[in-house]
């Protein structure tokens, strides 16, 4: 790993830790370990800092996902319900502060286009692997029930992240969604 995404993965810590106000060059460079102006040498302005930082965490989480489809092509709706409550425990696990990155991220976007536009395209990845989740495990509108259940799935691990309970069950609340897009459940 070069300079450039030991500056990023920092600047990603930073922001899932302590939010977007805790980015600064210099928090930036203390986090990184690296000498003062090492990060304002790659990244100019705050703007483009955060450019950065989408750029990469988008490449961590396509690294992630690439990884789970490699490992995973769900075939069944309780398939597809395992698979989704098994990235939910990551993502407020052990990827817990690159998906509190992400949610930052994502409201500092209402503010800069930018960063929108980088995110949806980030994004569309994730919504291409839903979809075609979705059509192998049955569902007769994939297009109509990805997003659906994108947006519920992002709605439980934001609630999480926000007021966490050690008795986290997302397959409890996934499957009745899952159930009602698709139709029905498993069982003969």
């Amino acid at each position: 790993m070069g300079r450039r995404e030991d500056v990023l993965d920092a600047a990603i810590t930073l922001l899932g830790t302590d939010g977007v106000r805790a980015v600064t060059h210099r928090a930036v460079d203390a986090e990184a370990g690296l000498p003062a102006g090492a990060t304002s040498n790659l990244f100019r302005t705050r703007d483009a800092l955060l450019d950065g930082v989408v750029e990469r965490f988008a490449a961590r989480e396509k690294a992630n996902w690439d990884d789970l489809a490699a490992r995973t092509t769900p075939t069944t709706p309780a398939e597809l319900t395992a698979v989704l409550a098994t990235v939910a425990r990551d993502a407020v696990g052990p990827h817990r502060t690159l998906t509190l990155a992400r949610y930052v991220i994502l409201v500092e976007a209402a503010h800069h286009p930018a960063l929108r536009a980088a995110l949806l395209a980030a994004g569309s990845r994730v919504d291409a692997w839903f979809t075609m989740w979705l059509r192998v495990a049955g569902s007769a509108d994939p297009e109509r029930d990805a997003p659906i259940l994108m947006n519920a799935y992002s709605g439980l691990i934001l609630h999480e992240l926000a007021n966490p309970d050690p008795a986290f069950d997302p397959a409890g609340r996934l499957t009745p969604l899952v159930e009602a897009l698709m139709g029905g459940t498993d069982a003969p």
